[in-house]
């Protein structure tokens, strides 16, 4: 029995795992080509970034209508229709080649791969159990790094201009649903009731928090790390492959990271990716023009990138049954609202204080969260020791 149940398992998870591709390669495609066509045409870093802010919004939203929806057509439907959704979207982009269109547009695609994110989440939380859980979290953590890693590399060899970049994205996108129509679903899993995140903060505040941060890095490094290189002196192809540096880190070290995590503290681990990524911001500035910003991007990624894998891997640790759905949930809607608010801060921050805007304010978001997490350790000690 135990055999047939893995065999259902990793079936399912072929279907996130493909979800995922989707969600991700999207994000890594179409930040730097957006970023990067809005400033050849001229538009302010705060204009790319509200514009960037666009796809978290559209991912909050989602929230709020995927569970209707799968309850009305089915999960592996929906997922199908939305990968086919953000395909056309991608070809719209350069068919409006304006402002406004942009704004309805990366909205419209927001809410697509934000509802291919959540489905594969929930398959994967639901899958990953036991023993396998480590393992399977880092390897649905690497296939995000290493399907977003394509996307700039694309651009890399593609270029900004015309259809061919955006065309490479929407038959990419089409490809990736494919497998999603395989996965078995059963009917109890496949609906599921909508849980408020209010209901869930309170229980795993600094968890969430955690990933709050997390995606405001997400949301201002992919969108203005290009950007970034370019205003440094770096060429536009030169610049876009910055986040494929970024990635490799995801792609090479999650699963490595997974199994350390399976075998410490949790709390140390994510310290101890806040401490890195503070640390690399830190030096980005002073090796932008040598050769060692790419092992520092790759070690950025890494740990970046690792706060998510190590909270999901505590998520499931901590909780089960409707916790652990309200957790999924709240994880997608907080890094929806975390990636808007770092696409347009870091904006504002560039317009103000120049490029190197985009490492300090991101290094005074990551030690704020730091010296919150220090302050609360405090305070429970002292409420510890005044109750012995």
């Amino acid at each position: 029995m135990q055999q047939r149940s893995e065999q259902i398992h990793w079936r399912n998870l072929i279907a996130a795992f493909s979800a995922v591709c989707v969600f991700s390669f999207s994000l890594g495609e179409i930040f730097p080509l957006l970023s990067l066509n809005m400033q050849k045409l001229g538009f302010s870093q705060a204009t790319i970034g509200f514009n960037a802010a666009m796809a978290p919004i559209g991912i909050l939203i989602a929230g709020l209508i995927v569970p209707k929806l799968a309850h009305l057509i089915g999960a592996k439907a929906l997922a199908t229709i939305m990968a086919c959704i953000a395909a056309v979207i991608f070809l719209a982009y350069p068919t409006f080649p304006s402002l406004v269109p942009w704004f309805i547009l990366r909205l419209s695609q927001g809410i697509c791969v934000a509802t291919l994110f959540a489905l594969s989440e929930a398959w994967v939380v639901e899958n990953a159990k036991g023993r396998w859980r480590s393992l399977i979290i880092g390897i649905y953590a690497t296939c995000i790094s290493a399907t977003f890693g394509v996307g700039p590399a694309v651009i890399g060899w593609a270029g900004i201009d015309g259809y061919l970049p955006f065309a490479i994205g929407a038959a990419i996108l089409l490809c990736a649903a494919i497998p999603i129509s395989f996965v078995k679903v059963e009917r109890h899993g496949e609906v599921q009731p909508h849980v408020s995140i209010l209901q869930f903060a309170p229980k795993a505040p600094f968890l969430l928090l955690a990933i709050g941060v997390h995606a405001i890095l997400d949301g201002g490094v992919l969108s203005f790390l290009p950007v970034y290189g370019v205003r440094m002196g770096m060429g536009i192809e030169t610049a876009a492959v910055t986040l494929t540096a970024l990635a490799l880190g995801n792609v090479f070290f999650q699963i490595p990271l997974s199994w350390v995590v399976g075998r410490t503290s949790k709390a140390g681990a994510m310290i101890g990716c806040f401490v890195t990524v503070i640390l690399v911001l830190s030096l980005v500035p002073f090796a932008i023009h040598t050769r060692f910003i790419w092992p520092l991007i790759v070690v950025l990624g890494a740990a970046g990138f690792g706060i998510y894998t190590v909270g999901l891997s505590e998520l499931g640790d901590r909780f089960t049954g409707p916790d652990l759905v309200a957790g999924t949930s709240a994880f997608a809607s907080v890094w929806g609202l975390g990636a808007l608010i770092g696409s347009v801060i870091c904006g504002e921050a560039m317009d103000i204080f120049g490029p190197n805007g985009l490492p300090g304010i991101l290094i005074a978001v990551f030690v704020s969260y730091l010296a919150g997490r220090f302050i609360r350790y405090q305070r429970s000690g002292t409420r510890s020791a005044s109750s012995r």
